[in-house]
């Protein structure tokens, strides 16, 4: 079977809008796409809560994605997903377009340095909505972190293009929660793990 290392952040982990809770294997889309590959792929559940891609997290390596990445690659991984980017536009952060697109590099070049021969799939988040403003995240996120959501999309797309990696554009197949502006309801994990194993197969 091929490895594949899903690396992201809460959407990845499976983070319940409604309660805070985590989806069970069945429900988050790692778990689904672990399902739906089962004697092809082998899933690498990676995703954690509030990390960030590239920025400095507070709360430490495990939360800080450049910093805990290279202790989850190793040499027999056939596939990465990257699916992560989006806590770094919270208001702690301030990116710049080009420090988001810096900082993704980063992360695709610890990918080549330490798996050469693994395939990247780089995964742009859906772009938040001001729904953010209601919920538990909106002391986290601002207006300038939502107009810079919508430009991941491009930023990782010419990564994908520059770096020879497969681009999914999240946006373009599911929404954020209503709840939270933020997370995914059941229905786009199962979205997503469909859109992946496709990804795979094709690869």
């Amino acid at each position: 079977m091929k490895k594949v290392l899903c690396f992201g952040d809460s959407n990845t982990f499976g983070f319940i809008p409604e309660n805070g809770g985590r989806y069970d294997k069945s429900t988050r889309w790692t778990g689904i796409l672990s399902n739906l590959g089962a004697g092809n792929f082998k899933i690498i559940e990676a995703g954690c809560n509030n990390r960030t891609a590239f920025s400095d997290n507070p709360a430490g390596a495990q939360q800080t994605g450049y910093k805990i990445l290279p202790t989850l690659l190793t040499e027999d991984l056939a596939y990465v997903i990257l699916a992560i980017g989006i806590n770094d536009l919270q208001i702690f952060y301030k990116p710049t377009l080009q420090e988001i697109k810096n900082g993704m590099q980063h992360l695709i070049n610890i990918v080549h340095e330490n798996c050469p021969d693994a395939k990247i799939i780089l995964v742009s988040p859906p772009r938040l909505d001001e729904n953010i403003f209601n919920g538990y995240f909106s002391t986290m996120f601002d207006k300038d972190g939502i107009e810079k959501s919508r430009f991941l999309p491009g930023i990782y797309e010419t990564l994908a293009a520059e770096n020879n990696c497969r681009f999914v554009d999240l946006d373009k197949i599911v929404k954020v929660s209503a709840l939270d502006g933020l997370h995914f309801s059941p229905q786009t994990h199962k979205t997503i793990a469909n859109t992946m194993l496709e990804v795979l197969t094709l690869l």
